[in-house]
């Protein structure tokens, strides 16, 4: 995949790149795979925003990807390599020996035609999915489960990749993208190979624009507010914080500060954190 440059026709165009889509080959998706999605502006059951500065954007509807890949030792074929609005990877249509459909997340390599195997004796090969206990040390893989049968949870965006590190009294050890080192159960599964879509990371929105199609409503600095709204606002003219660190809107430390329970049940599945040296 590559991005496309433009011309500095406009001030917005002079830094602009977006994707080619030179891997797409289906633009509709299938209608029975797809459901409604409903705009909730950050909003909660009640009206109230519990997540700010989302709201507007373009009309997309939700594609249900199978990430459960359920075990058929006959193979699905990739069909189609489609855009989803909702994630920043590809997906693939996937049909199997009945004719059923699905959509999967596209890993890097593969193509229209391509068969993709689910099962214990599946090849190690992009987009075929074991168990981890099948799987040989060294192998980089995404899509990974927590729980078994669960579906895949870890690992899922774009150009994403972990390394499976190690296996001992049936746990696995691999490393994330971000750095850390995770216990995950030898019998959850896995899908060999990168995410696709590996230029996502290069792509320059250009325009204030292009975030409002996204959903991404402005962002106003706590200082230019007033006191009553924010604990940066007021003072005349251009004021420090008055805090020893910058603060959120409800008073808690915005930079460096640990949100995670440190009595966590998951703490014991973490062998080395992100940003340990």
């Amino acid at each position: 995949m590559a991005t496309k440059n433009y011309k500095p026709t406009t001030p917005s165009r002079r830094n602009m790149s977006t994707p080619s889509f030179e891997e797409i080959t289906k633009k509709t998706p299938e209608k029975s795979l797809v459901a409604v999605i409903k705009s909730k502006a950050g909003r909660n059951n009640t009206g109230k925003i519990t997540v700010r500065h989302q709201g507007g954007g373009n009309k997309k509807k939700y594609r249900i990807i199978d990430f459960k890949r359920a075990y058929k030792e006959a193979g699905n074929t990739v069909v189609a390599i489609e855009y989803d609005p909702n994630r920043t990877a590809y997906i693939a249509l996937l049909q199997d020996e009945n004719g059923k459909k699905s959509y999967t997340i596209a890993p890097d390599g593969i193509t229209v035609g391509t068969v993709l195997y689910s099962g214990e004796n599946a090849d190690i090969k992009p987009g075929n999915v074991l168990p981890i206990a099948n799987i040989p040390v060294g192998t980089i893989i995404h899509s990974i489960e927590l729980y078994p049968g669960k579906g895949a949870q870890l690992v899922r965006s774009a150009g994403a990749a972990a390394q499976l590190m190690a296996k001992e009294n049936g746990m696995a050890q691999v490393r994330l993208p971000s750095g850390e080192v995770r216990l995950v159960r030898l019998d959850c599964r896995a899908t060999i190979g990168q995410v696709g879509n590996l230029e996502h990371e290069n792509i320059k929105l250009g325009k204030a624009g292009k975030t409002r199609h996204l959903g991404i409503r402005p962002t106003v600095r706590g200082s230019v507010m007033n006191p009553c709204d924010h604990p940066h606002g007021g003072g005349e003219g251009k004021s420090p914080v008055g805090h020893p660190g910058p603060v959120t809107p409800w008073g808690k430390p915005a930079l460096g500060y640990k949100t995670r329970n440190k009595k966590a049940r998951t703490n014991k599945f973490m062998v080395k954190r992100r940003n340990d040296r």
